[in-house]
């Protein structure tokens, strides 16, 4: 159940919701000119506009089972690991041939059973904890505030003066979209490779199976529409800065 948010600020307002039998419902974020106010949004906003996006996508999706086959694997990859930085984390099996994991701000990690299927449990770990890393060093709150400060598709639906909108199960689905597809830096990219390697020789697994995951999906995704390499692209010096990271343990 998502609380309710109100921003005071004197402009248009769009929806965050709190729930009710799975409808989102009255709170909001606030726009000015097509522009959400910077010194109205709180962190705790983002987070709840995360944990929104993330509660539409996993409507949309077949989530395994906890009897399943890829949901005992990923149990049993992250035994131990149910917070990161203060921010609790779930996990969930997306049953999906796309090659692909993320994670959101609000500690949503989800993995595609695609990405399961190419790959050992220590790879897939690798992966996980690449897009961990991506929440711990506050690049998907990043990117999920600049999303809701800029992004003209969250536009007023009501009126000056207070009035508040709805947000749609559309706009939540962009924004897990966006989410789900986020472009980072290159830095952001390389920060995260490293925070996965320390994370798995803190974990006591193999660093170099970060490497092998890169290297994996080179092969059998090959970068492709919808994947993880193709919103985290890879190229040599990726790799080669993640065996500095390795040589630096």
């Amino acid at each position: 159940m998502l609380r309710r948010l109100m921003i005071p600020v004197i402009a248009s307002t769009f929806i965050l919701g709190g729930c009710q039998n799975g409808q989102y419902t009255q709170s909001a974020l606030v726009i000015g000119q097509g522009v959400l106010q910077a010194t109205t949004l709180s962190e705790s906003q983002v987070v709840e506009a995360s944990a929104a996006a993330a509660a539409e996508m996993d409507k949309k999706s077949k989530i395994a089972p906890a009897s399943s086959t890829y949901a005992k694997r990923l149990a049993n990859m992250t035994k131990g690991q149910t917070s990161i930085n203060g921010v609790s984390l779930n996990y969930k099996v997306y049953i999906s041939d796309q090659i692909n994991a993320f994670a959101m701000a609000d500690g949503t990690v989800r993995v595609y059973s695609g990405l399961m299927d190419v790959m050992p449990d220590d790879q897939v770990l690798a992966v996980m904890q690449h897009e961990i890393g991506h929440v711990a060093l506050r690049h998907s709150y990043n990117q999920m505030r600049e999303r809701l400060l800029t992004d003209t598709a969250f536009q007023a639906v009501g009126s000056v003066g207070g009035t508040v909108g709805e947000l749609t199960q559309s706009q939540l689905g962009q924004l897990a979209y966006a989410a789900v597809n986020a472009r980072f830096s290159q830095s952001d990219e390389n920060e995260a490779d490293a925070y996965a390697v320390r994370s798995l020789k803190g974990l006591g697994r193999d660093p170099y199976a970060m490497k092998r995951a890169i290297q994996t999906l080179q092969t059998k995704a090959g970068g492709g529409d919808g994947g993880f390499l193709s919103s985290h692209p890879s190229n040599a010096d990726r790799l080669a800065n993640i065996q500095k990271t390795i040589d630096r343990l």
